[in-house]
């Protein structure tokens, strides 16, 4: 389908729109879940520590197959692998539906991260390679965010009611009618482009994969079992092993994960690891407050989905003000602003406790959440611009790779703050106050490191 000059022509929004619903449907299933997991836990006997893997088991093999998504859709071309990718993640959506018990489930959740490591770099590919005007791209991607935005703002109130209407399965069942849609979609509305073929690098790919799941149990388990357990340090020693090997391997190997090019300008860098401190805070704050209500404020699902709801919109909002903001801005001033702001609402979060009005706890984390929307875009736009189209395969891949290992480590880290806080009047003030932190250090490395012109208009 040929593509508009004009932002907003509906030619341009239908290619969005089935960018956006891979994008979509992953969102939704991962926000939908957690408003389930108190039904999952009474279902199949989880205990917290299983809870955990159950949403970091997906985010697993999400961040550590992501790269090999990016190196795919290079070799056989990314409009192939998008609609590979729907399809395995349809089939583990399928088997999370059945799942007898929680490990049957973690791993179905496993199949669910790999579907989604191929079909994520592959739809930033493609909105890429769609648009070449410069400044209607950059506002498709305000736009594209917005539209994930409202899935992960609608996916707690869409889990709740399918969990207190069909029960916590239909929360997986709801993606096989949006994948086999969107499958048929890419097929009718996108243009293939051409294959960049390279090589794919399994052993670099194979040792990605050992440290963070090295990582994921230390930090999920190491409360459990004790952090100098012979299965903890064993896990962590595998992880520390493999990590270094890999960053040896990328600096001195011939065929490296990511094009060395991308790394020619710092600000590649830089805002990929402000996309890991910002999904680190927003999937942590996420997993927090649905524990929070649940827990220590007696919601159901239903309710836990309502009253989530302001909160997930308020990433919606920033979505729809950023496309703007960085197209007269560039993308500097949003990421900035958004972070320095996420920052000090978190500093003003810490004062929460379980008697706290929930007026005040919407109102701050609407703020706060607000702030991070707009970044969200920018921080895109930053990567893909550094990329260009020759590398943007693998910026796609690396930027949401590091975006989906911040997601594993805050949600594991908040799993640990549960286990060992003895109360949420503690729980509270210490996770904010490591979102805090962790806000604060993405902005320093958007001041010191990001300094992109801002965008020009394509000659007519």
């Amino acid at each position: 389908m040929s593509v508009s000059a004009r932002p907003y022509s509906p030619g341009n929004f239908l290619i969005l729109l089935t960018l956006a619903f891979g994008f979509v449907m992953a969102m939704i299933d991962v926000t939908a879940v957690n408003v389930a997991l108190s039904d999952i836990s009474r279902d199949l006997a989880i205990p917290l520590s299983g809870l955990v893997w159950v949403v970091d088991g997906y985010t697993l093999t999400f961040a550590a197959l992501l790269l090999a998504g990016g190196a795919l859709a290079d070799r056989y071309g990314p409009k192939a692998v998008y609609q590979g990718g729907l399809g395995v993640f349809i089939l583990g959506s399928v088997l999370c539906g059945m799942a007898p018990d929680g490990g049957f489930l973690t791993a179905a959740r496993l199949l669910q991260g790999a579907g989604a490591a191929l079909f994520m770099p592959s739809s930033l590919s493609l909105l890429t390679h769609s648009f070449d005007d410069e400044q209607v791209r950059t506002r498709m991607l305000g736009v594209w965010s917005a539209l994930v935005g409202v899935a992960g703002a609608s996916g707690p109130l869409i889990g709740g009611v399918l969990v207190h209407q069909f029960g916590w399965r239909s929360v997986f069942w709801v993606n096989v009618p949006l994948g086999l849609l969107a499958i048929v979609l890419a097929q009718l509305v996108l243009r293939a482009p051409a294959r960049q073929p390279r090589d794919l690098s399994l052993f670099s790919h194979a040792l990605g994969v050992a440290a963070l799941a090295g990582l994921s149990f230390v930090l999920i388990e190491g409360p459990v079992l004790g952090w100098l357990s012979p299965p903890v340090v064993t896990a962590g020693t595998l992880a520390v092993c493999t990590c270094t090997l890999l960053l040896r391997r990328e600096r001195q190997g011939s065929h490296p994960l990511l094009p060395r090019a991308l790394f020619h300008s710092s600000s590649f860098g830089a805002a990929n690891g402000v996309g890991f401190l910002i999904n680190f805070c927003v999937f942590g704050q996420l997993f927090l407050l649905s524990l929070f209500l649940q827990q220590a404020g007696g919601a159901d699902a239903l309710r836990s989905g309502l009253l989530l709801l302001p909160m997930m919109a308020a990433y919606t909002v920033g979505n729809f003000l950023a496309g703007s903001i960085a197209a007269r801005h560039g993308t500097r001033l949003p990421m900035l602003a958004g972070l320095l702001t996420a920052s000090v609402m978190a500093l003003v979060l810490m004062g929460l406790r379980p008697a706290t009005p929930y007026a005040l706890l919407a109102l701050g984390t609407g703020l706060m959440n607000v702030a991070i929307g707009i970044a969200i875009p920018a921080m895109t736009a930053t990567v893909m611009r550094v990329a260009g189209k020759q590398h943007a395969n693998s910026a796609a891949a690396a930027l949401n790779a590091n975006r989906q290992i911040g997601a594993l480590v805050g949600v594991a880290l908040v799993g640990s703050i549960l286990h060992m806080a003895p109360g949420w009047a503690v729980r509270l003030p210490l996770a904010y106050a490591i979102m805090a932190l962790a806000y604060g250090l993405a902005a320093c490395l958007v001041y010191r490191h990001v300094h992109l012109p801002r965008p020009q208009p394509a000659a007519a």
